[in-house]
């Protein structure tokens, strides 16, 4: 059962794995009555669509229960990433500075200035603080930032 409270995700993204997990749960009730079908007698293709069958309802309760105990135990510091609602400001070399906010799950809502937890440039930003240089790499090449501000969510 989902605990009452944030658990440490935005409004948007916890409506977005709520949703996700309704989806899910969907899927998986309406393979439920094929999965559980008595076995065929018949050729290798039916044999084969039986266990792609399975293979599928495997993965849907895979995904279902990591997106309940993500709803269940929360988003904050659960993987020792930074939490959801966090801002950061970085200065980069060539004297631009961003204002960016990171979020767990990228919602409807993302745009440029959000970027994931478990990003390269998320990762870079843990156990960073003001003043810190940071490096993560880019499609580009690694690239590296100055950490001008750190706000952990309120």
């Amino acid at each position: 059962m989902v605990t009452s409270g944030d658990n440490g995700f935005s409004p948007a993204a916890r409506r977005q794995l709520e949703k996700e997990l309704a989806d899910l749960r969907a899927q998986r009730d309406a393979m439920a009555p094929l999965v559980g079908e008595q076995e065929r007698t018949g050729d290798a293709a039916d044999q084969a669509e039986v266990l792609d069958r399975a293979e599928a309802a495997a993965y849907l309760d895979r995904r279902i229960a990591d997106v309940a105990a993500k709803l269940e135990h929360g988003g904050r510091n659960s993987k020792g990433l930074l939490p959801d609602g966090t801002t950061v400001t970085l200065r980069f070399s060539d004297g631009d500075e961003d204002e960016l906010h990171v979020v767990t799950i990228p919602g409807e809502d993302a745009d440029a200035s959000t970027v994931t937890s478990d990003s390269p440039l998320g990762l870079a930003l843990v156990g960073a603080k003001e003043g810190d240089e940071i490096k993560y790499r880019t499609p580009r090449g690694e690239t590296s930032a100055t950490v001008v501000t750190l706000k952990p969510p309120a």
